[in-house]
């Protein structure tokens, strides 16, 4: 008996000290927060790319889930849908991959082994002064150089650091091919007025002035950028 009764006695003293099989309210909010604690939930957590992926999974699910008797507006945005994407890719092929920047020194930087600020339009007007004063060799260089920044303006040609008037010339060439000729002229002539110091004549002006007169009032072929000069 004596024995039953410490038994019974440790026993009860357990069962006070163990806590509660169902906790108060506060209790119950402290062990829910110990057990969302846990790492194991924070892992299992979803992702900002797993919830985005899932919101564009919903959506054109969304679109393509037509009841029957849901009516015209399912359809309508699945048409909407298609239409978009066929513009998309339509863009894509007439005018390629749009760039994420544009170059931002379009006006700005070396030209024909000179550093030029100029827009194509200011070269045309300084160029033209020249040539009324009868500065011929400044009148002739000047203009091939504004029709250079013409087309580097207008995304036809790029001209890198170091590139030659004639490598230019040929670029320029592949998206106006009925100038090839004029373009390789004009570019012998800035060649010989500033390289090799012949001077500039009035002819010379006008067969520069004629080149860039022509291909500024021409649409160029639609090629694949024009960049590399060869």
């Amino acid at each position: 008996m004596v024995l039953i009764g410490s038994l019974a006695a440790r026993a009860a003293v357990l069962v006070s000290s163990a806590p509660p099989l169902t906790p108060d309210g506060d209790e119950a909010r402290e062990w829910a927060e110990r057990e969302l604690a846990d790492p194991v939930y924070e892992a299992a957590e979803p992702t900002l790319f797993d919830r985005m992926a899932r919101a564009i999974g919903d959506f054109f699910a969304s679109l393509f889930d037509v009841q029957l008797g849901g009516g015209w507006g399912s359809a309508i945005a699945i048409i909407a849908a298609i239409v978009f994407a066929a513009v998309v890719v339509a863009a894509l092929l007439v005018w390629g991959v749009p760039r994420a920047t544009r170059r931002a020194t379009t006006g700005v930087g070396e030209l024909f082994g000179e550093t030029e600020g100029r827009s194509a339009a200011e070269l045309r007007r300084a160029a033209a002064q020249h040539a009324d004063a009868g500065e011929w060799d400044a009148a002739v260089i000047v203009r091939f150089r504004a029709l250079a920044r013409g087309l580097i303006e207008r995304d036809v040609v790029d001209v890198p650091p170091g590139a030659t008037v004639h490598a230019f010339a040929r670029a320029a060439a592949r998206a106006f091919p009925a100038r090839a000729d004029d373009l390789e002229r004009a570019a012998g002539a800035f060649d010989d007025v500033r390289y090799l110091r012949r001077p500039g004549t009035r002819e010379l002006y006008r067969l520069v002035a004629g080149a860039d007169d022509a291909v500024a009032s021409e649409r160029p072929i639609l090629v694949d950028r024009l960049g590399a000069l060869a």
